[in-house]
Parts: structure tokens; sequence; C-alpha cells
């Protein structure tokens, strides 16, 4: 299979380099050198520009930092320039109504497409164990669900065109707000005197348990390794988890839906990320919460 990548940033370089790693012929393109040079270390071969990546592909795979990123791309450097056999599947995380907007343009070109975003954060797309979030036709899933195996643990159909990113902003508004909580009872538990692992080993077999307590856990030296063991690097950046709550209020205005821990959610990571911490992994909040920024270095 021929596959074209554009967009080799932090997860999107170990997407294409799962891809071939699975034997695929991976054209790849980035506007940084240096990603493409790691794209081509990786097994893929390099691509003068969008246009030329995409020129011969059967699958071709968007990894975007936002919606006009994606619009544009789409409008500039795959309708029309990719062969109308190929399947069009966007990774990025973006704004449902660019979603809708793109597939309804593929879609009336005689594309094939789907917005497919993922959770799983750079080591998972690194080990091609991404959960994908998929919104499509139902004719198309099958061979969506193919393409992206090389890169999957889950492929997930979560209805038509831009229903995979309302999955995605949902399911990060969730994660968001869940880190908060996980963060405040571990502060919590360390001003009351429990210590940290015994707290984790009560939390993670009750009530309170959640994927921030028994998977992620922000607080270091207890449970699974996590990017809290590593100085909180290496993981789902900060400015990431606020670029996605920011996409969960935008779209609950133009919807009309309440979701007032998610922008107590997005204010707390908006304060944490002024204060210059937007590199570092969303769950160091928890050394904000504790008053210990001068922690992370």
């Amino acid at each position: 299979m021929r596959i074209a990548f554009i967009g080799l940033g932090a997860m999107g370089g170990g997407m294409a380099a799962n891809q071939a790693k699975a034997g695929h012929q991976v054209a790849a393109f980035d506007l940084s050198p240096a990603a493409v040079a790691r794209a081509v270390e990786a097994g893929c071969s390099a691509a003068g520009s969008a246009a030329e990546a995409v020129a011969d592909a059967d699958v071709v795979v968007t990894m975007l930092p936002a919606g006009p990123h994606v619009r544009s791309v789409y409008a500039d450097a795959i309708i029309g320039k990719a062969r109308k056999s190929a399947l069009l599947i966007d990774c990025s995380t973006i704004d449902v109504e660019s979603a809708r907007a793109v597939a309804e343009q593929a879609s009336a070109a005689g594309y094939r497409v789907a917005d497919a975003p993922v959770s799983g954060g750079i080591m998972a797309a690194d080990a091609g164990t991404l959960a994908f979030m998929v919104g499509c036709e139902d004719a198309v899933f099958a061979d969506v669900e193919a393409a992206l195996k090389p890169m999957a643990r889950v492929v997930i159909h979560a209805g038509s065109a831009g229903a995979g990113q309302a999955a995605k902003i949902c399911n990060n508004m969730l994660l968001g707000i869940s880190m908060l909580g996980t963060c405040e009872a571990f502060a919590l538990a360390e001003k009351l005197g429990l210590a940290a692992d015994r707290f984790f080993e009560v939390a993670s077999q009750s009530s309170g348990n959640c994927w921030s307590v028994s998977t992620y856990c922000p607080a270091p030296g207890v449970g699974p390794q996590t990017p809290a063991d590593r100085g909180y690097e290496g993981g789902f950046a900060t400015a990431m988890m606020l670029k996605d709550l920011k996409l969960a209020q935008d779209a609950a205005a133009k919807a009309g839906g309440t979701t007032p821990l998610g922008a107590q959610a997005q204010a707390l990571y908006a304060l944490f990320d002024a204060q210059g911490y937007g590199r570092k992994d969303f769950s160091a909040v928890l050394q904000m919460l504790r008053g210990r920024l001068d922690e992370l270095s």
C-alpha cells in the first residue's frame, strides 16, 4: 500500500514510522526538514511537497496542528492532486465545523474521506497503540480501519463526518477534568499526611478510580510508569490539552451545550500554561496545586 503522510510532528512522526514498519511505501512531507529526515531514518521516503506526496497514494493521512491548516492543505494540495481512488484520512484534532467542511469538499470531488483523531499521546503514537475515533460513511469504515491498523490499538466508528472530532473533543474534556480532580486529591492527601503510594492503592481500587489514577497517575513513584516519573516530559503537553479544551468550549457555545467544569478546567490549564509550563505534561498541574512549581525544571 502506498501511503502519503503529511505532518510529521510529535505524533505524526511515530505514526508514519509505524506505517513504514508495516511494510507500506510511505511518502512523507512536513515543513520541517528535520522532521522529514527523522521519517526517512524510520523507513519513509521524502516528498518535496504535500502535493508530490499524495500524487500516487492509495491512502492520504494528515496530522496537522489546527483547522485552518487542514482546510488549506486539503484545498491546495490534496483535493484534485490525489487520485480519486485515494482514501483521505485526517487524524488532526480540529473543530467539528472544519472537519465537516473538509469532508463535504472532498466528497463533492469524488473522494472517500474520514476524520480520525487519536487518543493515547506520543508514547502510543510511537508504539502503534493509538485509539482512533472515526467519522465517516458506514461503507468507508472498513477501509479506514484497515489503513489505520498499523498505528492503532483500537479503531472506533463514532458516526458520520465530524463525529470523530466530536468524540475526541468530548473525551479530552472529560480527561482534562478528571486529571484535575485526581491532582487535587493527591495534593490534599499529602496535606493530610497520607503517603502517595497508600492513597494510590486506595483510589485505584475503590470508587475514585479512573484512567487518570490507575493508568496515568500524576504523582511520581506510584503506579505504572507515567510522564510524572520523567519530570513530566514526553507525554501530552499542557498546551495541547488547553487547545482541546478550547475546542470543546467553542463547540459547546455553538451547540448550546452547558459545560461549566470544562470551562473551569480550561481556566486552570490556561493559568498553568501562562506560567511557562505549556510543554510539560498536563498532569504536571499537580505541582501547581501542591505549590511546588519550583520542582519543575
